[in-house]
């Protein structure tokens, strides 16, 4: 897949010590080092069960909190700034999270050359970056072509999972994700543990929007 303008900027964040740790001993263990090759999930998990992507990881708290609530599902986590892959390998080892793995690169060729089609249960977009000036609309991660990528790669009834607190990006998501004829609206898909960029929203007054779409069978 040829990859065009980037959906997010490498900030330069403060690395913890503790987080530095992390990256360099814990990686090994809990990350998967990306490839532009087919992932094998049954011998990276040593099972085989229901597989969810989540795109955008962030600082690790609600990633850490689904996987340990649903024992029974595979997670992969993507997220490139290194301080949130540090917390989350952190939250990993400390809490035993046999079911949760780690990629620090860009999502779209993570989707596109890592994940097989029709193999994920679930894709977890939770408050990716609004860019919410009007010039970089274009830098939003919800394309057509990401929903097409995104659709491909989900299961027959595979749900994808976004959720924004900016009013103008969740008319994109909806309009975007309902545009795509693999995708079909779906009802809710149970509750969430809040994120932190949902809790700032909210006290910035802002709405927070949930929006679920099912790949069709």
């Amino acid at each position: 897949m040829k990859r065009g303008i980037r959906s997010y900027v490498l900030r330069q964040s403060r690395t913890t010590p503790s987080q530095q740790r992390a990256l360099e001993q814990l990686m090994p263990a809990y990350g998967i080092e990306y490839q532009p090759a087919l992932l094998d999930t049954r011998a990276l998990f040593g099972r085989t069960a229901p597989l969810v992507l989540e795109i955008g990881s962030g600082m690790g708290e609600t990633t850490a909190a689904i996987a340990t609530a649903n024992p029974g599902t595979d997670f992969i986590a993507i997220e490139v700034h290194g301080p949130g892959v540090g917390s989350l390998l952190k939250r990993i080892d400390e809490q035993g999270l046999g079911n949760l793995r780690v990629i620090r690169h860009d999502a779209l060729e993570v989707l596109a050359n890592m994940i097989p089609d029709g193999a994920l249960a679930g894709i977890h977009l939770f408050f990716p970056d609004p860019w919410p000036k009007k010039r970089h609309y274009k830098r939003r991660l919800v394309q057509p072509a990401f929903a097409a990528l995104a659709a491909r790669k989900l299961a027959p009834g595979g749900i994808l999972h976004a959720a924004t607190d900016w009013e103008d990006y969740a008319r994109q998501i909806d309009e975007v994700l309902g545009a795509e004829p693999l995708l079909e609206r779906a009802g809710g898909a149970g509750a969430r543990p809040a994120t932190k960029f949902e809790l700032r929203g909210l006290r910035l007054g802002h709405t927070v929007r949930d929006f679920h779409f099912r790949k069709r069978s």
